[in-house]
């Protein structure tokens, strides 16, 4: 761990936060003692109903009957909150209007960037609610979206979640049957979508997909966007313009406490996707908490994530304008036209809250990019990373090349809860390599193999209490069978995530990767995380994979996959280089068997490296059985795994 923090808040960081005023709202409330985080924190897990309760009343929540008591059964699963509350999603977004400001900025490759104020947004999002009506949609239908991060996706979730109907999304880098595998699921009742999307310098047709798609869906309403062609249409198909045209009013239908708002999709790179099922209720308190309370975010504020609708984040984003601020929707690659074009943006647009991947930030560092230098980052204020594992390195480029008053926010969580069990705040320190904090109202605990905390050792990521945002259900899981196994199988009544971590002395957290592909060579265990951090910043490396496969006949072979960056090769001078910083920075007992080098890493569409399904290809499971490779971002790439493994 380090000594001394790379950020620490100011005098006028602590005053100014929101999360100060409401620690000083709750305080007389609730008649309670919170002087720091810390003990903000631990009051928020010890009375989780009357934290909920306390963020309820600051942020003046509204429902059109008498909500209940905060946490009517903290049972898990089956956790009641609010039960008597009906309320919308969209009419809390509404509520924070800021007439005559941008709701949101758009930006894309090769294209103007565009601003929509809020009472275009609203005129749209009550246009495309009145067709989705006219055509059949109503309380628990489900409209189902193929689209590019743009603005329109936003209005399509929007009017859906208005009229109390269900949505979903998958970008358009899927293919028509990965998409299927997801929406065709739902049964969906209207599908909105786009003739293409933009990337990498290139415009992606994918009319013929949205084909194949309308054919498998059967939707009865399809609404087309032309984001490429303006004259864009489909046979059967209502155009955008005709879809949200009208000077409508929008009336959001009142909904139970849980009434389902989206439904997210697991990567599905071993089976058919799952469907995560969240309530209008609790993505609102979670979101709002999230955003004002640990990322400061407010109406002020220019709020960037770089994301996709098929991730979490995209969801994260969208929730900026419950609290007022202007998100911005990009479709483009991160890297085009050159590799600090996300900094570049973020300069252009005078972006506050910018969040990004540790994957980027390497690649950003590999190519010698110092955004502070070539662009005005003067505006920025925080930047938010999530994804994978930040290794410490990266943390301090941040600090060094993006400016030491910005602090650097990694952030953990899932498409499970649809946001962050730990983070940070505007209030407590950022040390290299260290996620801040447990995130508030968030009971985040390390067990070790037996259910029991320990501190300063890795343990199981746990979760002890009831969030709001945990999911209402899985999709097509009636007896809520899958929903128990997914996370409460091992440790009955606790929420188990799958990550391991190291929760230290000072409250800090280390995240070490996924605990089923724990590296496990004779009794000790390591994350894979902690040998990226030490191989990845070596020049040589532009990225690794290591996994740990148990033999047939007891052994234990640990390879370690290497792509090397343009002009590298992996002579016996690089190997010893990488056994020699994993033996001296991350364990001696973790050195590879092999180093093998590799054409790429197979990741799933949101990044994340298919350790796992690699793991069992070694072990001798059938690749096509093993891995959905319409899940996967180069599905070339597990031929050449399968092939390595036989």
């Amino acid at each position: 761990m380090a000594a001394d923090p790379q950020w620490v808040p100011t005098e006028a960081d602590v005053r100014d936060a929101v999360i100060t005023d409401f620690a000083a709202f709750v305080a007389r409330r609730h008649s309670v003692t919170v002087d720091d985080y810390r003990s903000l924190w631990r009051w928020s897990v010890a009375a989780p109903g009357e934290f909920w309760q306390g963020v309820w009343d600051y942020f003046e929540f509204r429902s059109a009957t008498d909500p209940g008591p905060a946490l009517a059964d903290a049972a898990m699963p089956g956790a009641v909150w609010f039960p008597g509350a009906t309320l919308n999603y969209v009419d809390h977004v509404f509520r924070n209007a800021r007439p005559g400001c941008p709701a949101i900025l758009y930006a894309g490759e090769g294209c103007a960037d565009v601003s929509i104020g809020w009472d275009e947004l609203r005129s749209a999002v009550a246009g495309l609610a009145a067709t989705l009506r006219e055509h059949g949609v109503g309380v628990g239908d489900r409209v189902v979206g193929y689209l590019p991060n743009i603005p329109e996706a936003v209005v399509a979730f929007l009017a859906t979640a208005s009229l109390g109907a269900v949505w979903a999304a998958c970008g358009q880098d899927y293919s028509a049957p990965a998409a299927l595998d997801r929406l065709g699921q739902l049964e969906p009742a209207a599908l909105i979508t786009a003739d293409g999307y933009r990337f990498g310098g290139k415009e992606h047709d994918r009319l013929g997909a949205v084909a194949e798609l309308r054919a498998g869906l059967s939707p009865a309403l399809t609404v087309v966007v032309p984001h490429l062609d303006a004259d864009a249409a489909v046979d059967g198909g209502v155009t955008w313009a005709e879809a949200t045209a009208g000077g409508r009013a929008l009336e959001p239908v009142p909904v139970p406490f849980d009434h389902p708002l989206w439904v997210v999709f697991s990567s599905g790179t071993t089976g058919l996707p799952k469907g995560i099922v969240h309530g209008h209720g609790g993505v609102l308190l979670e979101h709002v908490k999230s955003l004002a309370l640990q990322l400061d975010i407010g109406r002020e504020d220019k709020f960037f994530w770089y994301t996709s609708p098929s991730w979490m984040m995209w969801n994260f984003q969208t929730a900026g304008l419950l609290v007022g601020a202007t998100i911005v929707c990009y479709d483009g690659s991160p890297s085009h036209p050159t590799p600090d074009a996300l900094w570049a943006l973020v300069s252009r647009l005078g972006v506050t809250v910018a969040g990004t991947s540790p994957g980027y930030v390497l690649a950003c560092d590999k190519a010698g990019v110092i955004p502070v230098r070539d662009h005005d980052l003067s505006a920025l204020r925080t930047v938010g990373v999530t994804g994978s594992t930040l290794p410490a390195a990266s943390s301090l480029w941040l600090s060094e090349n993006v400016g030491r008053r910005v602090p650097v926010v990694s952030i953990t969580g899932g498409t499970d809860v649809v946001s962050a069990f730990i983070g940070g705040a505007r209030t407590v320190p950022v040390w290299p390599g260290e996620l801040s904090a447990p995130c508030l109202g968030v009971a985040v605990e390390a067990f070790d193999e037996s259910g029991r905390p320990v501190r300063d050792e890795v343990g199981e990521l746990v979760v002890t209490a009831p969030m709001p945002s945990m999911p209402v259900s899985f999709w097509n899981d009636p007896d809520g069978k899958r929903y128990r196994e997914a996370y409460f199988e091992v440790f009955p009544g606790v929420w188990r995530h799958g990550d391991w971590i190291t929760i230290t002395d000072r409250g800090t957290v280390l995240m070490h990767g996924r605990s089923d592909s724990t590296l496990n060579r004779n009794g000790i265990r390591m994350g894979s995380a902690d040998i990226y951090q030490v191989v990845e910043k070596l020049p040589e490396v532009a990225e690794a994979l290591v996994v740990g496969v148990d033999q047939a006949d007891g052994g234990y072979w640990m390879p370690l996959f290497v792509v090397l960056s343009e002009g590298a090769e992996l002579d016996d001078a690089l190997k010893q280089r990488i056994r020699g910083a994993i033996r001296e920075q991350a364990s001696p007992r973790h050195v590879p068997d092999d180093i093998i080098e590799a054409p790429g890493i197979p990741h799933t569409r949101t990044g994340k490296k298919l350790e796992v399904p690699l793991k069992r290809i070694f072990q001798g499971a059938d690749a096509g059985r093993t891995v959905d490779r319409s899940a996967v971002d180069d599905p070339g790439l597990l031929d050449w795994f399968a092939r390595h493994g036989r």
